[in-house]
């Protein structure tokens, strides 16, 4: 196998890859299940807010652990200056299902179960507390809702329900230290972070830098094979030969498998999701990642060491490869390596986002669709399969597929890790804003087929398809994260909003311009062969001889 078959094997598969995580959301202790499952009635009508609690052991400030407001009681204070800190008891009995053996001077923390979440609350109220910690048996956060026949909703205190884990830990604080107190309080968050701008940037850059990368080497290759043409013989001339790019074209048969391998390898994501399937996937990320980066770093490269670009050792089992290549493998191996044994850490995803935009760039540079035809199959059945994965999903699996395998959920770390995410600055939540590979690498198939297109034909920018394609893709884009802040940060699937965008821009222009026929199937302009133009006289002698035929 010689270093460009394997190249190509590692791409085609991060392209299937990139079509498991076609989904942008926000996420920063997201909370289980669906408003609309919870009925709302006077006394039981709260928004569900995430809450932070804050603690203090021994009145030094201790850890802080997130919960979720429940539909009834009283509202949470916004603001950290207008929460009061209080001390903080274990119920006893620890079900909070019966008044309190003893009166309470603050916050009360209870175990879920044996009876409803309001007779706890007002059990709590009744013994003098100031809120309700309620303990989940689970590690979610979990929306306390009241039954349709419940009347005893007259709540005035606070009430919160806390993930297991948060629970344990601070039960473990009240029985090892003599005082632990507690401030919870409920930040908003910002309807726009700048995360979601430099996300927003980053997208729209790499399709563009991937482009122009794409149509310079279609435009090289063409004018290497005009020039061969002009000089050939009649078997060169009859040679119907291979694309001199190198690039490899998906046809319709690949663009419908693209769909249907990436849903299968989502089930088994989701269903073997565990941190040693995850710990694999890194490996996976690692070595494309490694790919992408040494490709992008060779190409540039090659402008000022062009020598060591063009000179060529052979390999075992890797063929002809430059010293140029060689000389740049090391470093993305180690930068791979070094991200990969340190991806936990807070400023790792700078690592993961470099290697994930070298890794898209090279793909998009390599692999093409041919024509329009074979682009709206493609992106056609990727908006559907964003569909079913996101939200119909739910209705088999009771939670959404892809937002769960994105996330992690089922294997107790951040996720998989072909995802660009940025951390959101001014969120007093924290978290990441995130976008799937598959909502770049997709839509930026088509875009970059449109520039190719446009410098072939000769067209300036305001009269090709490539400026139109782009603003089409940044409107679907911005579009996306609006409906990602209007949902409250729910996974919202961005090929839904991006697919009718880019590919109804390029219908309504090519039919416009009549060249609608010419891009669905050949998806190259019409162009002169550089062997059959001939000089004046030589055309006059062609002239004579075709009448005389």
């Amino acid at each position: 196998m010689d270093l460009q078959r394997l190249q190509w094997l590692i791409l085609l598969f991060a392209l299937v890859i990139a079509l498991v995580t076609e989904t942008s959301y926000v996420y920063a202790g997201d909370i289980v299940h669906d408003d609309d499952s919870a009925p709302k009635k006077p006394g039981c009508e709260n928004e569900f807010v995430l809450v932070k609690v804050q603690t203090w052991v021994d009145g030094i400030e201790d850890r802080e652990f997130v919960g979720v407001g429940a539909r009834f009681g009283t509202k949470i204070a916004s603001k950290e200056k207008n929460a009061n800190r209080t001390s903080l008891t274990l119920s006893d009995p620890r079900d909070g299902c019966s008044a309190p053996k003893s009166k309470v001077a603050g916050v009360i923390m209870v175990e879920r179960g044996h009876c409803k979440f309001t007779a706890k609350a007002n059990n709590a109220e009744a013994a003098g507390a100031t809120a309700v910690l309620i303990m989940n048996n689970q590690k979610e956060l979990y929306k306390m809702v009241c039954d349709p026949g419940e009347t005893d909703l007259d709540i005035h205190i606070p009430a919160v329900m806390l993930p297991q884990d948060a629970g344990a830990s601070l039960e473990k604080m009240i029985t090892n230290t003599s005082s632990v107190s507690v401030q919870l309080y409920s930040p908003g968050r910002p309807a726009v972070d700048i995360a979601e701008v430099f996300l927003w940037l980053m997208a729209v850059g790499t399709i563009l830098c991937a482009s122009y990368w794409s149509a310079w080497s279609a435009r090289e290759a063409a004018n290497e094979h005009d020039k061969e043409l002009k000089d050939a013989s009649d078997e060169i001339l009859n040679d119907k030969g291979s694309s001199a790019s190198g690039a490899v074209n998906i046809n319709m048969t690949s663009a419908v498998l693209f769909v249907v391998i990436a849903s299968c390898f989502l089930i088994v994501l989701y269903k073997l999701m565990s941190s040693w399937f995850l710990d694999l996937l890194v490996v996976l990320f690692c070595i494309g990642g490694t790919e992408g980066l040494q490709t992008c770093l060779v190409a540039l490269l090659s402008r000022w060491f062009k020598r060591a670009g063009d000179s060529y050792i052979k390999l075992p089992f890797f063929g002809a490869v430059s010293y140029l290549t060689l000389a740049v493998s090391p470093f993305c191996i180690t930068f791979a390596v070094v991200w990969g044994v340190y991806r936990n850490v807070s400023f790792a995803w700078i690592g993961q986002d470099i290697l994930g935009i070298a890794l898209i760039i090279t793909v998009l540079q390599i692999v093409h669709i041919p024509n329009l035809k074979v682009g709206t199959v493609l992106l056609s059945c990727a908006f559907l399969y964003d569909i079913f994965w996101v939200f119909v999903s739910k209705k088999v699996f009771h939670e959404s597929v892809m937002i769960v395998v994105a996330r992690g959920d089922k294997s107790g770390e951040d996720g998989v890790p072909m995802l660009l995410k940025i951390p959101r600055i001014f969120d007093p939540w924290g978290g990441y804003s995130i976008i799937g590979f598959g909502d770049i690498l997709l839509p930026g198939l088509l875009i970059a087929f449109s520039l190719r297109f446009d410098w072939l034909a000769k067209k300036s920018l305001r009269a090709g398809y490539f400026f139109w394609e782009m603003f089409a893709y940044g409107l679907g884009l911005l579009i996306t994260y609006v409906a990602l802040n209007l949902m409250d940060g729910h996974g919202q699937p961005a090929l839904l909003y991006i697919v009718p965008f880019t590919l109804g821009t390029f219908f309504a222009l090519g039919k416009k311009r009549g060249e609608l026929n010419i891009l669905w199937s050949i998806g190259e302009p019409e162009r002169l062969c550089p062997h059959v133009r001939l000089q004046p006289s030589q055309e006059s002698d062609e002239e004579t001889i075709l009448r005389v035929g």
